[in-house]
This record gives C-alpha cells, sequence and structure tokens, in this order.
C-alpha cells in the first residue's frame, strides 16, 4: 500500500485564506494594511522569479509590496542604507532581503541589520537566538511550512524520533529547534555523519534538506515513516521522469512504497514557504500595531 501525499498545494491555499481574512480584519480595525518589502540586489534570474512571486502572493491577500531593486555592483552601504530606510518606515511591517546576493557582500552582516521586528525570514541574530530558547519570535518560513504539514498530516511528534539531513542556518537548524520545541528527539545530519543511511532509517520523521538529488533512497526509510522533502533540484525530463523536470532529495518512487505519508517535488514544500511569508508578515504587523497603540 502507498504512502499517503500530503498536498502543500492545497495546504498553502487554505493558510492563504485564512491570512486574507486576518488582513481584512486587521487593516479594517487599523485603518492600514500589513506591507511587506523585497529587497532584491542584482538582476539573478532564479531571484527575480521568486521576488515576482511573493509580490504577486502579497497583493492576492491584501499585504501591500514594496520593491526595492539595488544594482549587482551595489556597495554594502548601498544595501544598508535601504534596509535601514525600510527599517524605519512605519508602512513596511516585514523585510526580506533576497538572498543569495552577489558576491562582494556579505548576506548574513547585512541580513542582521533587519530590526528583528521586521525580519520575516526569521534570519537575524536575534530572532534566531529566541527561537533557540525556545521564547516567542519570528521564524524562518520554509521550516514553519514544514511543521504547519506535518500538523496537517496529523503527525505526532511528541517523542517521535526525527532525522532532519542537513545543518543549514537557513533550514536544517531552525527546522531541529521547531521539531524540538515540539518535544520530539531530534538528530541533524551533514556531509560529516557517518553510516546516514542508518540514522536516517531510524526516522519516525525524515527531512531532507540538502539539494542531492534522489539521494535518500528505500533503505533509507523505516517502513510506516513520514517523509518531508525540502531539497530540489533539476534534471532532464528524461532523468527526472517527470515533465517538469524537478526532483528532490528523496527518491519519490521508491520512498512512496515505504512511507506512510510524504511530501511530492513540485507541490509540497515549496508552496508553503510563501504562504508561512505571508502570515510572518501580518504577525509582524500584528505586533508592530500592539506597541504603536
Amino acid at each position: 500500500m502507498g504512502a499517503t501525499i500530503i498536498d502543500g498545494k492545497a495546504i498553502a491555499v487554505r493558510v492563504r485564506g485564512e491570512v486574507a481574512a486576518e488582513v481584512r480584519e486587521f487593516s479594517a480595525r487599523t485603518g492600514s494594511a500589513p506591507g511587506l518589502a523585497t529587497v532584491l540586489v542584482g538582476n539573478d534570474a532564479g531571484s527575480e522569479v521568486y521576488v515576482r512571486a511573493k509580490q504577486r502572493a502579497c497583493a492576492e491577500v491584501g499585504i501591500v509590496p514594496f520593491d526595492r531593486r539595488l544594482p549587482a555592483d551595489a556597495s554594502a552601504e548601498e544595501v544598508a542604507s535601504e534596509l535601514e530606510g525600510l527599517n524605519a518606515d512605519e508602512s513596511v511591517s516585514g523585510i526580506l532581503l533576497q538572498l543569495p546576493l552577489p558576491g562582494q557582500l556579505d548576506g548574513t552582516a547585512l541580513t542582521a541589520i533587519i530590526d528583528p521586528r521586521k525580519d520575516v525570514d526569521g534570519l537575524t541574530p536575534l530572532n534566531a537566538g529566541l527561537l533557540a530558547l525556545g521564547r516567542p519570535g519570528l521564524r524562518p518560513c520554509t521550516p514553519l511550512g514544514v511543521m504547519e504539514l506535518l500538523a496537517a498530516a496529523n503527525v505526532a511528534l511528541e517523542g517521535a524520533e526525527a532525522v532532519v539531513v542537513g545543518r543549514s542556518n537557513l533550514f536544517g537548524k531552525p527546522m531541529a529547534a521547531l521539531l524540538l520545541g515540539a518535544n520530539a528527539t531530534v538528530t541533524v545530519c551533514h556531509s560529516r555523519t557517518r553510516d546516514l543511511r542508518a540514522v536516517c532509517a531510524r526516522a519516525d520523521v525524515l527531512i531532507a534538506a540538502v539539494g542531492r538529488a534522489r539521494l535518500i533512497g528505500r533503505d533509507f526509510i523505516k517502513p510506516g515513516a513520514v517523509v518531508i522533502d525540502v531539497g530540489m533540484s533539476r534534471l532532464t525530463p528524461e532523468q527526472a521522469g517527470n515533465a517538469s523536470g524537478l526532483v528532490g532529495d528523496v527518491d519519490f518512487d521508491q520512498a512512496i512504497e515505504v512511507a506512510s505519508a510524504i511530501t511530492p517535488v513540485p507541490g509540497g514544500v515549496g508552496p508553503m514557504t510563501i504562504a508561512l511569508l505571508l502570515r510572518n508578515t501580518l504577525d509582524a504587523a500584528v505586533a508592530q500595531a500592539r506597541v504603536r497603540v
């Protein structure tokens, strides 16, 4: 019997609908809508696609989009000045510095300039520290989206053994912290992990996020495990075996025969990232409005 498919598209539609309703209520109560500023440095094609999608999603739920663009040769001082101006702008509830940045710029240092109250990516040192301490704060969108998927699939995390493959600051580390906060027992794997296959095969919940196509095969997966695939690689359609050429870190055809539930690629985790970005922007606006009252 095959695994249940966790439909990220459908869950993201629900989250967006909830956000849209709450944005209307917030705007009626305060007289102003939340605003999200995206800052794009340079003309990376992939980043431009992501920024357009975020801007469009904002408009669909009633969040005001602010599109800020700087040339690829912008200095750190110019980017910092843009961010500081957005920090001071009360019409801007959330700020997102689109990564990666051109090579001359330090993305970590520039992200740290963002006011933590407007840090809708959850990447500033303050918000990362609050997450590590289990204190309230803005959380990274993709790990939050995974938690939403697990909740929608009625996955019991308390006491479960969860394995996260990947230790990035953007996903792996905050994902592990959120799972710990849900009382799971968490192992984080990385490029130095000994016997990755054996560690993964212990997991009740297996989350892969390393960007290596089909790394996780059948023998990595405990029978009945829940598998969340965050990775994405583009292969030729012939290599991928699907129309889009997009595949995840998990060999889907093998995993679906072993797991109890699994996210597809595409259509799993991806749609949740923007949905939770919208949620974070609304939450940031609500918190800032309370401070100003």
